[in-house]
């Protein structure tokens, strides 16, 4: 039963192979090469993402000696609470230090009140 599974495992890596190829050629048919000089205007789409450097962005992280980091927080943004079926929980949005307002996120309360009491 195994090595029947392991051969569909091979007939399937096959095929997604094939077909990944087909495409490939089809998009390379529409490609083209393209030269810019000095001075050309070009558009460039750029699509934000979250948590990834940006252009023109410098991020000072300081690394300590076992490869780690640690994410300050500099201030509360907002205040919320999450109902739940029997209980509720308050949350504080937290803007984080290299970060911009838009990758702030939502913790508990309790938790980063214990971990960061002087932003409260």
């Amino acid at each position: 039963m195994v090595s029947e599974t392991e051969d569909k495992v091979c007939l399937i890596r096959d095929q997604l192979k094939a077909v990944s190829d087909r495409q490939k050629s089809y998009a390379d048919l529409k490609r083209k090469d393209i030269e810019y000089s000095l001075g050309d205007m070009v558009f460039l789409k750029v699509s934000p993402w979250n948590k990834v450097l940006r252009f023109g962005r410098t991020e000072e992280i300081e690394v300590r000696s076992n490869l780690n980091f640690e994410e300050d927080p500099v201030q509360i943004l907002d205040y919320d609470v999450k109902v739940l079926c029997r209980k509720s929980i308050l949350l504080v949005k937290v803007l984080w230090r290299n970060y911009s307002t838009v990758e702030a996120t939502w913790e508990p309360k309790d938790s980063r009140r214990q971990q960061y009491p002087h932003l409260f």
